[in-house]
């Protein structure tokens, strides 16, 4: 009887990217000593992990090459964070994480860090241009200019509503 090895499940993976950067995240909690290849086309994970401590594994082949070296990866206690540095930051964006053409059910695009190309690299990581529109708006309680003065209201005089009701037959 002949024993077939199969391949471990791939872990949830969210991708994003910047101008001279691939952001990839590697949903997978509790993954105390995971095996990490960076390498030019391909990235490789291999660990332990999550809510069932099961074997998860993934070989990721880059649409474009990376720089290895200047590449790093991060295990924080919910993710394993990777920087992938671009070989060439000239270009156009990826169209996709991946060099095949396939959708991956395990790979999705991380909206949240996702910055695209006409973007400019300061924008949105303050919030301090949104406060100086609002500012130039009128405030808007953006936490600048005066706040409105009320003395130019006569305080003797009623509103038309405040008169008397007639009486119901």
């Amino acid at each position: 009887m002949t024993t077939q090895e199969t391949t471990p499940p791939p872990p949830s993976v969210m991708w994003a990217q910047r101008s001279g950067l691939i952001l990839v995240t590697i949903n997978l909690e509790d993954c105390k000593k995971p095996e990490i290849k960076i390498e030019k086309e391909s990235v490789f994970f291999r660990g332990v992990g999550g809510s069932d401590h099961k074997l998860h594994e993934v070989t990721i082949q880059l649409y474009k090459e990376i720089d290895p070296e200047k590449s790093k990866s991060f295990n924080r206690d919910r993710c394993i964070e990777l920087i992938l540095c671009k070989a060439s930051t000239e270009g156009p964006y990826w169209p996709s994480l991946t060099s095949d053409k396939k959708k991956h059910h395990w790979l999705k695009c991380d909206f949240n860090k996702w910055q695209d190309e006409d973007e400019s690299a300061d924008e949105g990581m303050g919030g301090n241009d949104f406060e100086e529109m609002m500012r130039q708006m009128g405030g808007l309680g953006a936490g600048g200019g005066e706040k409105p003065s009320f003395d130019d209201l006569d305080a003797g005089s009623g509103d038309s509503d405040d008169e008397e009701l007639p009486d119901l037959e």
